[in-house]
């Protein structure tokens, strides 16, 4: 019954690969990368569930646990999972609309799609997805994001931000009376640390030279190698205590963070419910799969580990989507700003990514109450250099060098995504991208004459006649019926390349108007594809010639 069928993907972790042969120097390579790209995650990882509307923790442990399983069980070799920005927006707007328990079952159920995604082999259609669309929604969430941090940048007294982005524009605005200038000066000192930080020693200054003469540079270069989202948390987070500056905190907001292990709960899960999910699931996996295997192409592109499986990695990208909700967590995906620290900070094996948790669930257990005094304006901050660096703003320069259709896909998606959701987007920028694909396909193909008789005509067919391009055959048909005497039509078919079910019936129609007048129509240089639909039909016994 299922002969017919693929096989199914083998479930095979890239670790299982990846440790023959492991050794020390890949574990100290490892450990250290792991714990880099760690405390790079702690602040993101909150800033994330703070921006997505949930509790810092719900970030933190899904860094942890779907960071660890994504690296132990995926199909690369570098690349770390968790929370991710292109998800903001979605978990916001799910939460609003549905409320964190119905996004806990969202998650999940997407967790399962993903992973039968990549156990019937359906990984590299994601690949499909043209990078206009890709380009355009990844500008318009980073667009929504800075956008929903304006208010904890500027302070603003504003109970709850509206999931739309006219209404958060509404909101913004109504409230810039409540302006507290002490955390947008924490915010403003945020963002232009982590812009100066990295550049700090990319080049070489009169100044560098002058501390290498008094031998403290070494101790400045070290320093120089912590991430600056963490630099930032930590100096203005003691700024802002020290000078007991009026500002809203982590604590003052949520609490704090619970220091202990999450609980283990069963959300109210029923078939019913489901159903009336089924758009955000699909949202959840869509985004998810586009955006994990989007990271692992660019993991391999700057690794030298072998190629990423993507059946493997939506397997398990699928399972840790289907765990984390049970420990309250959020949704989990590739991480394209993690995955180059830890390929950069010289990672070896997944076992960097396993570390990467641990590391991120030592700190949360030993140091959870110091989070406590966290501004949420440096954390804005933070998701602000975050949204700068995930957008492609290049690309809106470079429009005006590439065709309407490049133009229509990307602007079009992008301000759908700004101003409805990233599903209307994605839809709509994927059913443009088939119309216009069909559009150009169309436009290939044609029918020339070559030769005219009174009792003969040729044409020569080009591209593929398939059911955007039958309109074309209609000319040839005219001919015939306009013709006075019987007249025989030969097509050379030897440079159409393709030919679907429309098509051949519009060759059935041409063939019943040319032996309505006691003509013959003719077909020679059939390619094998053409050729067989033409044999299956049973159409080439009509015809007069099919060579």
């Amino acid at each position: 019954m299922f002969q017919g069928l693929p096989p199914l993907a083998p479930f095979r972790p890239r670790l299982l690969q990846d440790i023959r042969g492991y050794n020390r120097e890949k574990l100290v390579r490892d450990v250290g990368a792991g714990a880099t790209v760690g405390i790079v995650a702690l602040p993101l990882a909150m800033a994330f569930a703070i921006a997505s509307g949930l509790q810092p923790e719900a970030g933190l442990w899904t860094a942890i646990i779907a960071g660890f399983l994504i690296s132990a069980l995926g199909g690369t070799s570098m690349q770390i999972g968790g929370p991710a920005g292109a998800f903001i927006v979605i978990v916001y707007g799910i939460v609003e609309r549905y409320g964190v328990a119905n996004l806990l079952i969202s998650t999940a159920s997407a967790g399962v799609l993903l992973f039968l995604l990549g156990l019937f082999r359906l990984g590299t259609l994601v690949r499909y997805v043209p990078v206009t669309v890709v380009i355009g929604f990844t500008n318009g969430i980073a667009v929504l994001i800075a956008l929903s941090q304006v208010r904890d940048l500027l302070g603003l007294d504003i109970d709850k931000m509206p999931a739309s982005f006219f209404g958060q524009i509404g909101a913004i605005t109504s409230h810039l009376h409540s302006l507290n200038p002490f955390a947008l000066g924490l915010g403003g000192l945020c963002v232009l640390g982590l812009v100066v930080w990295p550049r700090l020693w990319a080049v070489d200054s009169q100044f560098r030279r002058q501390l290498e003469a008094i031998e403290t540079v070494s101790a400045l270069k070290a320093t120089s190698r912590i991430p600056g989202p963490v630099i930032a948390l930590v100096t203005l987070s003691l700024l802002a205590w020290a000078l007991s500056l009026p500002v809203e905190t982590v604590g003052t907001r949520f609490g704090g963070i619970p220091q202990g292990l999450p609980v283990f709960e069963l959300p109210d899960f029923s078939w019913e419910t489901v159903r009336l999910l089924v758009t955000p699931t699909l949202t959840i996996a869509l985004l998810g799969a586009i955006e994990s295997l989007l990271c692992a192409r660019v993991a391999d592109q700057l690794g030298d580990a072998p190629k990423h499986d993507p059946n493997q990695e939506l397997m398990a990208q699928g399972i840790a989507n289907a765990v984390v909700p049970f420990f309250g967590g959020m949704p989990a995906t590739g991480t394209i700003a993690r995955t180059v620290t830890n390929i950069r900070s010289g990672a070896a094996s997944p076992v960097a990514g396993m570390v990467h948790a641990l590391t991120l669930a030592a700190v949360v257990l030993l140091a959870a109450p110091l989070a406590y005094h966290i501004p949420l304006s440096v954390l804005a901050g933070v998701l602000l250099f975050v949204a700068w660096n995930m957008g492609e703003w290049r690309e809106f320069a470079r429009l005006k060098h590439f065709s309407n259709h490049y133009r229509l896909m990307m602007l079009s998606t992008f301000f759908v995504t700004i101003v409805f959701d990233l599903t209307v987007a994605v839809e709509l920028g994927l059913v443009l991208a088939v119309v216009l694909f069909v559009r150009r396909q169309s436009e290939i193909f044609r029918a020339e004459p070559v030769a005219r008789t009174e009792h003969q005509a040729t044409y020569k067919l080009y591209g593929s006649l398939f059911f955007g391009a039958v309109a074309k055959i209609d000319p040839i048909v005219a001919e015939v019926e306009r013709s006075s005497a019987p007249l025989n039509v030969m097509l050379d078919a030897s440079q159409m390349i393709s030919l679907d079910t429309t098509g051949l019936d519009a060759l059935e129609q041409l063939h019943k108007a040319v032996h309505k007048r006691g003509g013959h129509l003719g077909m020679v240089g059939l390619h094998p594809q053409p050729r067989s639909l033409i044999e299956r039909s049973g159409f080439a016994a009509r015809l007069n010639t099919c060579e």
